[in-house]
């Protein structure tokens, strides 16, 4: 057996900053790191036994404690763009706390920190994605997510050393003396919001934050100055999407955690991370007071604050900083949307678009596709993909089930996307908090659609022993414990799509082709492990 080992396991040592399939987009490396001499390497590409292949995993997590059609409508998105398949945090678990929401919100923090720290295959040096399971969609493909995750770190980390500078003869654990190194860094990203909420305005998960990196013209004169937030530039955060090496989101939900043990929880798991970068920021400026201009906090003090986005240090309440606590924890915000796009009084910010038709892209706003998309895996598989596929045994060739659209719509160029008019970007993710009528009247509108059934059965049918995903031109491992079109669950089962989101099929697929695995009769179907999960079991009677 091959041994799936660590990548990049020195994160925190050789380098200021390494993350989590960083060295597939650095062009001096393109090849695997083994952890031992590589000469007995087969000609095939295979290795011998007990050869490391230290390639990071990438884990999708949802805190979802039952399944529902808003859960199935994000799971089905995730697998169509070929994301690894997600593991459910609490699933099957039934909240009694005295509460208003039972105790769901700390809850679901425990259970995120208990996957991140007591899971065997979750390493430090993987890339984790954890998202609210009932109200976010899946729009491009993973090896898009984690490049523009990457350019985002990058950039952050350039903000912060121009405005914090470096920390110079820096004595490392070696005992060795390091100059250049920034005195912060940037490796965990949240979603940005309009709106501060519902944190008090004067508490620093409101007041501390930096300015948006959107101009500040935005939304033309009035940018900022919008006391209902739709003409506000995003600059607070939103807990519903983060992303970030696993070490580094643990110790963020070791935080809250805590504080959700001390009663915040009872507020909500939003009001506890807001709070926690806050703190954050509220620290850094505090020990770096050369870090703001003295016309800047004073503009700040001048202004009221929807007057100006400029954080207003001197309306920051009085808060006491507990001597040797931590308070740095490498978050930052996505505030051009380019990896979430959050839709809190941001609905009328975004048009569904395709590229190749001019009408549509100049409603947009945008002249071109980003090449990142152009040039990402098509959505729809090919016809020659589909003729090799005509047998199998999971789910058997079905003419009016696998009918694809002919029309060139094989590209990303025919596809209509969401696309930000404002940041210019066409979002990763979409996450649809605020209103929620959206979850039902755009659902129809997303790229799949009405394909999704189809590509659904394309996309489970395709042989591929385990998931793995093309960044920088080279194929990397997203998940050592494989599966096709279904879920992990935390404690370790695997549950199909036709287990979970049975009776969820009209509202996931809209074509009133009835339920999954028995569209036509028979309908037996077997999962990625071949365990037959529909229809009669050859030999009942």
């Amino acid at each position: 057996d091959i041994i799936y080992g660590l990548s990049l396991s020195q994160h925190r040592g050789a380098s200021a900053t390494r993350l989590p399939f960083e060295d597939v987009f650095n062009d001096e490396s393109q090849t695997h790191q083994l952890s031992q001499d590589t000469t007995g390497i087969y000609q095939n590409d295979t290795h011998p036994k007990l050869v490391q292949i230290r390639d990071p995993s990438f884990h999708v997590i949802i805190p979802a404690s039952a399944s529902n059609e808003r859960l199935c409508k994000t799971l089905v998105s995730s697998f169509l763009l070929n994301y690894p398949p997600p593991t459910l945090v609490n699933f099957g678990e039934i909240f009694t706390g005295d509460n208003w929401d039972n105790g769901s919100h700390a809850g679901k923090i425990k259970g995120v920190y208990n996957f991140l720290s007591g899971n065997s295959q979750v390493y430090d040096d993987d890339l984790v994605l954890v998202i609210d399971g009932y109200d976010v969609w899946f729009q491009l493909p993973p090896e898009v997510l984690v490049k523009r995750y990457h350019t985002l770190i990058k950039d952050a980390n350039q903000r912060l050393r121009k405005k914090y500078g470096t920390a110079t003869n820096k004595v490392t654990s070696e005992g060795t003396i390091r100059s250049g190194i920034r005195s912060y860094e940037q490796t965990v990203v949240f979603g940005a919001d309009k709106l501060c909420w519902p944190n008090a305005p004067d508490d620093p998960a409101c007041a501390s934050l930096p300015e948006s990196t959107l101009p500040n013209d935005s939304y033309g004169k009035k940018t900022d100055q919008d006391p209902e937030g739709f003409n506000n530039r995003p600059r607070y955060l939103n807990s519903g999407t983060i992303i970030g090496p696993a070490s580094d989101v643990r110790a963020v939900y070791k935080r809250a955690l805590e504080k959700a043990d001390q009663g915040l929880g009872a507020i909500g798991d939003q009001f506890v991370f807001a709070e926690i970068l806050g703190e954050q920021e509220y620290d850094r400026d505090l020990s770096n007071p050369n870090a703001r201009k003295s016309w800047f906090t004073g503009l700040s003090g001048i202004l009221s604050p929807f007057q100006s986005s400029l954080p207003a240090p001197n309306a920051v309440k009085n808060i006491t900083l507990i001597p040797k606590r931590r308070y740095e924890y490498s978050i930052g915000l996505d505030y051009t949307s380019s990896l979430f796009q959050t839709m809190t009084h941001s609905s009328e910010d975004i048009r569904f678009t395709t590229y190749n038709n001019v009408t549509s892209r100049l409603s947009s706003k945008r002249k071109d596709m980003p090449l990142d998309v152009s040039s990402a895996r098509p959505p729809y598989p090919s016809n020659d993909t589909l003729t090799r596929l005509m047998t199998n045994k999971i789910l058997p060739l079905s003419e009016s089930l696998d009918k694809l659209p002919s029309n060139g719509r094989n590209t990303w160029l025919n596809t209509p996307l969401a696309t930000n008019i404002r940041s210019l970007t066409v979002h990763t993710l979409l996450h649809i908090n605020g209103d929620k009528s959206l979850l039902d009247s755009w659902w129809s509108s997303m790229w799949f659609q009405p394909n999704a059934r189809a590509l659904l059965r394309h996309y489970i049918r395709t042989p591929q022993p385990f998931l793995w995903g093309t960044v920088g031109g080279q194929e990397h491992m997203w998940d050592r414990r494989g599966g096709r079109g279904g879920v992990w669950t935390s404690d370790g089962r695997w549950l199909a799509w036709g287990e979970i989101c049975e009776g969820a099929e009209e509202s996931v697929f809209e074509d009133g082709k009835g339920k999954w695995g028995e569209e036509e009769g028979d309908g037996r179907t077997w999962n990625s492990f071949g365990k037959q999960i529909t229809g009669e079991v050859d030999g009942d009677n």
